[in-house]
């Protein structure tokens, strides 16, 4: 794991604990956001539109054996799901922005039912331009979400009515290999939940987003 993002994530998961950390670890965390959203802007920049659909470790075992486009499409897609729809308690930035439109997706889901080649086939009709305004959208409604939580909020569990809710959008795929987030979700609390899907989500799925990038750029020479 790159060391700077290991050791903000670490900070951050410590402060998070103590209601006089409380603030501090807003500021960590939306550091460490900061420093992996520029990641994926660079992807942008340093790749071809066909790198992003790229599987060059298609049967490995691990988050590398997907693609880029992919795994930015699945980092954002669960966190607008748990930060509007399980926190906030509101609508989706995917829906309210037209996006499932606006991408040209097949689908609404979070991608985990999806495997092999149907991954680059999704990816392949995404429009990477209004994808990345989706997870710029989904970044600044989560971290504004996030900014107004209290200590006592960070107890609470999520509600039967809001999974109920959650259940009822169908954007979490009834197969077996994505049905379990939403158990997994839902027996956190909101603390955990900013612990996993809004930072070390992001890491686990960069990290191997920059480990494709690499081979590809290796084959490339």
């Amino acid at each position: 794991m790159n060391k700077e993002w290991s050791s903000l994530n670490k900070d951050m998961q410590a402060q998070i604990k103590k209601k006089d950390t409380l603030e501090p670890s807003k500021g960590t965390l939306f550091k460490l956001r900061d420093e992996l959203m520029d990641t994926i802007l660079s992807f942008k920049d340093d790749l071809d539109r066909k790198d992003f659909d790229a599987m060059p470790f298609i049967n490995a075992d691990g988050y590398h054996s997907k693609n880029i486009a992919y795994s930015i499409w699945h980092i954002f897609r669960i966190e607008d799901i748990v930060a509007h729809t399980l926190i906030a308690g509101n609508e989706q930035v995917f829906f309210r922005g037209d996006y499932q439109k606006r991408t040209n997706s097949p689908i609404i889901t979070t991608g985990n039912e999806l495997v092999k080649e149907q991954i680059a086939q999704f990816t392949g009709k995404l429009d990477l331009d209004e994808l990345y305004s989706y997870i710029k959208d989904v970044k600044e409604s989560t971290e504004k979400i996030v900014k107004d939580l209290s200590y006592d909020d960070l107890k609470q569990k999520i509600s039967d009515i809001r999974r109920n809710n959650l259940e009822s959008l169908n954007v979490v795929s009834t197969d077996k290999e994505a049905y379990w987030l939403i158990d997994y979700w839902c027996n956190k609390d909101i603390r955990g939940l900013i612990q996993m899907p809004f930072s070390r989500h992001w890491i686990m799925h960069i990290e191997a987003c920059l480990r494709i990038k690499e081979k590809l750029l290796r084959t490339r020479k």
